[in-house]
């Protein structure tokens, strides 16, 4: 993993934590939470507070997420919101802290600026015993509070300041009058400063999660489903549950709820360059395992590689290379069905509410692209990159930092955003894509 982390790819954007308050701060927040603390002086924490250091020293990547499911987390400043999330067990759990982060940010910042503020991601099940569970998972809250206590003699303080002003003889309660001075010392004034942080609840509709193998959850749709990574677990109460090998009905279960649509008919997409670099991912795979040399690389290079292993080039580079000559003016519509190789790799998420969770599992369904499977799907990328072949480790890692690193909000548009199209030259048109369906493989009745 060298060259990802060389390269900021691979931990990157974590905060690095040194000052001897704030390892102190941490420390008190994980015995507090854990009862578990470290003695390094220097370490980097992510989104929620882990650090692959600690994780490291402690034998536990789950030092912070016991069982995997409640995931807790470690806030020593606001600035953490702009980290990833290391060890993902929930694709939605990111989304959650930052939102939290950002929701909160005012009263955050100011109670991390004395103290760290530790809680939990919480819902109604405490350990997964099978994927039934999963299907529970439907409201995540957010408990948090400073090590110190901070909210909660806010809380209580609030509420002596309520009885104090109500009460009739409080103004003569010597023992309240006392308790609220001290409580005060320690909270600020909560008339003028209420502490109080909001928006912590939230709702998990459709979701995937690393447990059982890993599963993409769809609850929540018209044609609800479950989409297995790792073979088919028991005990799921939905009708439909695919594997992955169910090229078919995946396909049939992404048009019933129009979940996803043609690259070559995404408005405002350059379509000709998203394929032709995913032929150049394919061709770099295939020229990797025949051993060649793939450093310098340019444009006249990779056609080299291309014409030199056409007999070794799979199905899905011959299909994605009808589709862009279709793209380009230059030949027929290309028929390529679900059964297709290159079936989903011509493919990306409509633009609804599961754009990101769609594209994920799209991205597992063509892995040849590392690029998408590297946005959307890291906890993959990093696992399947570890058994590449050294060359083609290199080349992935040198593209990235070069092409994506650079831009990343510029490249998500481009590949995944919805910009309306001003143009009106449409190549992929309504009545074609009513006519024969949006791949030319499924009918509309």
């Amino acid at each position: 993993m060298i060259h990802l982390i060389e390269k900021g790819l691979m931990f990157g954007n974590l905060v690095h934590i040194s000052s001897p308050a704030l390892v102190e701060r941490y420390n008190r927040a994980l015995q507090h939470l854990s009862g578990k603390s470290t003695a390094l002086t220097d370490f980097h924490i992510d989104i929620s507070g882990y650090s692959p250091e600690i994780g490291d020293e402690l034998g536990d990547d789950l030092y912070l997420n016991p069982n995997g499911v409640n995931r807790q987390f470690i806030l020593l400043t606001t600035e953490q919101k702009r980290s990833p999330l290391l060890n993902v067990k929930f694709s939605t759990s990111r989304d959650i802290l930052r939102e939290f982060i950002e929701m909160n940010e005012a009263q955050l910042f100011a109670l991390t600026a004395t103290d760290a503020v530790a809680g939990e991601l919480v819902n109604s099940v405490i350990k997964l015993s099978s994927p039934r569970d999963l299907l529970n998972l439907r409201k995540i809250e957010i408990e948090a509070d400073t090590v110190g206590g901070t909210l909660r003699k806010a809380e209580q303080l609030a509420g002596m300041v309520e009885r104090f002003m109500t009460e009739e003889d409080a103004w003569f309660d010597d023992v309240l009058i006392a308790r609220m001075i001290d409580t005060a010392k320690q909270t600020g004034d909560v008339t003028r400063n209420p502490v109080r942080l909001r928006h912590t609840e939230f709702e998990q509709r459709n979701f995937w999660t690393a447990h059982f193998g890993g599963l993409y959850l769809f609850p929540d749709l018209d044609h609800p489903a479950v989409i297995c990574a790792r073979g088919k677990p028991e005990g799921l109460p939905v009708r439909f549950v695919f594997d992955l090998s169910e090229r078919n009905r995946i396909a049939k279960f992404f048009d019933l709820n129009e979940l996803v649509e043609p690259i070559v008919k995404a408005r405002g997409v350059d379509a000709a360059a998203v394929l032709q670099q995913k032929m150049d991912f394919i061709t770099i795979d295939t020229a990797a395992a025949a051993g060649i040399d793939l450093t310098g690389l340019d444009r006249t290079d990779m056609r080299r590689l291309a014409r030199n292993h056409a007999d070794r080039l799979p199905a899905a580079y011959h299909g994605l290379a009808e589709m862009l000559r279709w793209a380009a003016g230059e030949g027929p519509w290309p028929r390529i069905t679900s059964d297709h190789p290159a079936f989903f790799y011509t493919l990306r998420a409509a633009d609804t509410p599961n754009r990101d969770l769609v594209n994920m599992l799209l991205a597992e369904l063509a892995p040849l692209d590392p690029r998408q499977l590297f946005i959307c799907h890291k906890e993959l990328f990093y696992r399947t990159y570890a058994t590449w072949p050294e060359a083609k480790r290199a080349y992935v890692a040198d593209f990235l930092a070069r092409e994506y690193q650079v831009d990343k909000a510029g490249a998500r548009a481009a590949l995944f955003g919805h910009e309306p199209d001003m143009s009106g030259e449409d190549r992929a048109s309504e009545a074609m894509i009513r006519r024969v369906g949006p791949w030319g493989a499924v009918r509309r009745g």
